[in-house]
């Protein structure tokens, strides 16, 4: 995935038109206020920058789940505030997406002036990708931009027919992560790496099977790990592992053997009788786990030697804590690698690529979130790029941008 074909909305002639800016505002709420404004932060540049160039604004998003009814507890008004707020101008707000009300506050905006529309899965036809509803949603405007890469992998008016309706272009946002995303795994700089971490190999053969092939290296942490150690023939005690998915991870173990993949499996493990935080704890080899304990990090030798693996490569992929890493001490593998990954990104020996929500909240604890090469918040987008799916949201778009190619030709 790249964005070579797809059209920026950068350098587009946007005065005096009316840009409908798909993004995603889902952000935490609680009382009827906004308790976490990072992704309206980082939205907040693209619709500025929109309204400077002339442009009458209309942003798009939903909020929740409210399963296609009106939900005041899901409204986007709170968001339109704290949008203006951060900001630093007035936003107007719309009390639904379509009809009268819309069309009449779409109607009003003056060039650079900015609105908020209501919550577009307030209706059935959102994410029934019905096209009916989202010509409802693009009589107000003249052009579509698509910001939210978090909602590329869904197939819905506002993320999908609607880049059929109107010209339709990528906002910069959306530019960035497909850019960032394509460059390592598409054309990485190699020596290439990924850490897959997690609970389950079940929620992850997606993931591994489309990344065998494509890596260097491959390190398997948390939970899942125990699996693989499993499959090898070790006992595991009471550690999480799934015996339905050993068959899976034999045929990963497989693959990285027959595509030339290196595996980094735990060499040691911090176990616990009791899975709370400051737990009595050792740390003993893999062949060695107590039958009455459950392994919950990987241990200090497996830390050495991943970090060793790092210096050797170029990018790294990482998506999933090593260890239990809400609770100490169990955080203290995915803290010491996610730390050197850090080092050697700001060293320039490194790019590093990380997404997934349990990853994202694992950097941000480990500080060092503002040291990685970059940084999905995407959940389900980023997962499913990982597993080498398409998404429609930016397919879409390359189809758009591809069409109106052959037709000027």
């Amino acid at each position: 995935m790249s964005g070579a074909h797809l059209r920026p909305i950068d350098g587009v002639d946007v005065e005096g038109k009316t840009v409908l800016i798909r993004a995603d505002v889902n952000v935490p709420m609680k009382d009827g206020k906004v308790t976490d404004a990072t992704r309206l932060e980082r939205f907040a540049p693209t619709v500025a920058a929109l309204a400077d160039r002339g442009a009458k604004v209309i942003v798009l998003s939903h909020l929740g789940r409210p399963n296609g009814e009106h939900n005041p507890v899901y409204s986007l008004e709170p968001v339109a505030e704290r949008l203006a707020d951060i900001l630093g101008r007035p936003v107007k707000f719309a009390s639904d997406c379509v009809g009268a009300v819309a069309e009449s506050l779409a109607g009003e905006l003056k060039a650079g002036e900015i609105a908020v529309f209501e919550n577009v899965r307030f209706h059935p036809g959102e994410e029934a990708n019905d096209r009916s509803f989202a010509l409802r949603l693009s009589v107000v405007g003249d052009i579509y931009v698509n910001d939210a890469f978090s909602c590329a992998h869904r197939a819905h008016a506002s993320t999908y027919q609607l880049a059929t309706i109107l010209p339709a272009y990528a906002g910069p946002s959306l530019m960035a992560e497909v850019k960032a995303l394509g460059a390592a795994l598409d054309t990485p700089k190699r020596p290439v790496a990924a850490l897959v971490g997690g609970a389950k190999v079940s929620s992850k053969i997606g993931v591994l099977e489309f990344l065998v092939p494509k890596m260097d290296h491959l390190v398997i942490g948390g939970g899942m790990a125990n699996t693989f150690l499993a499959a090898r023939g070790y006992a595991v005690g009471k550690s999480l592992y799934e015996p339905d998915a050993m068959e899976t991870a034999e045929k990963v173990m497989a693959m990285a053997a027959e595509s030339g993949c290196k595996l980094h499996l735990p060499v040691d493990v911090v176990v616990a009788r009791e899975f709370k935080a400051n737990a009595e704890n050792e740390t003993v080899g893999i062949d060695a786990i107590p039958a009455d304990a459950m392994a919950l990090d990987v241990g200090p030798k497996t830390v050495q030697a991943i970090n060793a693996a790092l210096e050797t490569c170029a990018t790294l992929l990482w998506n999933g804590p090593l260890g239990a890493f809400e609770i100490e001490p169990f955080n203290a593998a995915t803290n010491a690698v996610a730390q050197a990954a850090a080092r050697l990104t700001k060293s320039g020996t490194l790019v590093t690529v990380a997404g997934g929500g349990d990853t994202v909240a694992a950097l941000n604890a480990a500080g060092v979130s503002d040291d990685f090469t970059y940084l999905s918040t995407a959940g389900g987008a980023f997962l499913e790029w990982l597993e080498g799916r398409d998404l429609p949201g930016i397919d879409i778009l390359k189809s758009q941008s591809s069409l109106e190619a052959a037709t000027v030709s």
